[in-house]
């Protein structure tokens, strides 16, 4: 027998080990696409890319479409799976059944839990994540962790204490270091609204709130920023960009255009025409007009679009089935492993930040 044989009959009954390479949680990861090209790209760098289990932390100002991107998601995942279930934890009270069912969620598959203070979050949340197996399909869906007071805020309010808090960001770690091994091993997605703040500073900028807990325990964070879109003098709508703060397959910094209007909603093909543009050989400019182009003898292929008829599946439909521009956003957006492996031999230096500090 040999040494990795024996390590792996060994140990305690209530871990399960395997081989690295034939580790369940890295094999046939389970991922949810949307039917929005520019959320998938924002999950995974790629067309085909989707939710995964583990923390998603979508961050941002007020009205900044965090809830409704987020139901777009949790309804993409209960469509996929008929029999899955959506916990949501509701400390703001501003989603109400009337949102998930214009995303067409059925509210009859959604637990509803409202919660007071960050322990109570906690301690619901490992109780009811405890029973659920890898089998069994549940999304988690927080709206949000950026308004919720910790147990001491609410007790010191109750006494009229005045003192700052200095509790709350550590709860918040406590939270996340305890839920995202359970995330993950269960295979749950678990979305969280969170808020910003700006640094001080000649150029300000936007900071997740909560402290470094959440940080550290996301797979990613999207700060959403949102631009006014306009006919003329008139606002029609809003472009939200999703900016990739952190995330382990979209490489950080990257900005993700999503076009939602006042009569259309959210535009399916939101920012596909411009990387088909920029990508050089799939959509061509002619005279204000766009042509559809051969990705290899360059010749159009199609008729002249104007840039409204463009956002058809017609035109940028047929776009996103072609492999040149799959192969086009994977190496745009996708986070290459190569990149790390070449970077294998710096030394780092991790350095643990003091909770109080930052709260």
């Amino acid at each position: 027998m040999s040494l990795l044989d024996k390590l792996l009959k060994s140990g305690s009954d209530a871990v399960k080990a395997s081989v690295l390479t034939d580790s369940e949680f890295f094999k046939n990861r389970i991922e949810t696409h949307t039917s929005i090209p520019a959320l998938n790209i924002a999950l995974g760098g790629s067309l085909k890319s989707g939710l995964k289990s583990g923390l998603l932390m979508v961050s941002g100002a007020s009205k900044s479409f965090k809830t409704c991107i987020s139901l777009y998601m949790v309804a993409a995942y209960l469509k996929k799976y008929e029999d899955a279930v959506c916990i949501f934890y509701d400390t703001e009270f501003g989603a109400t059944p009337s949102y998930f069912k214009n995303f067409g969620i059925d509210t009859d598959r959604v637990l509803h839990i409202p919660i007071e203070h960050i322990e109570q979050l906690k301690f619901d949340i490992v109780n009811r994540l405890k029973e659920v197996t890898k089998k069994e399909r549940v999304i988690v869906f927080i709206d949000s962790v950026g308004n919720i007071a910790s147990k001491k805020e609410v007790e010191d309010a109750i006494e009229e204490k005045s003192a700052a808090d200095m509790t709350r960001a550590k709860a918040l770690k406590s939270l996340w270091r305890i839920t995202t091994p359970m995330f993950t091993m269960r295979e749950i997605p678990c979305i969280a609204i969170n808020h910003i703040y700006m640094e001080q500073g000649m150029y300000p900028k936007a900071i997740v709130s909560g402290g470094t807990g959440g940080i550290y325990s996301s797979n990613d964070i999207w700060i959403i920023s949102k631009s006014q879109e306009k006919d003329g003098t008139e606002l029609i709508g809003f472009t939200f960009t999703i900016n990739i703060e952190k995330s382990r397959t979209v490489i950080e910094k990257s900005k993700i255009p999503l076009t939602v209007t006042f009569d259309g909603g959210i535009n399916k093909y939101s920012g596909i025409l411009d990387l088909a543009l920029e990508s050089g050989h799939i959509i061509k400019p002619k005279n204000g007009w766009y042509q559809r182009v051969d990705k290899i003898t360059g010749e159009v292929i199609d008729r002249n679009y104007r840039a409204a008829d463009t956002q058809s599946d017609e035109c940028l439909g047929k776009v996103l089935e072609c492999p040149k521009f799959e192969e086009f956003v994977q190496k745009k957006y996708q986070l290459n492993a190569s990149l790390i492996q070449e970077n294998e031999n710096a030394t780092v230096v991790d350095v643990e930040e003091d909770d109080d500090e930052i709260a």
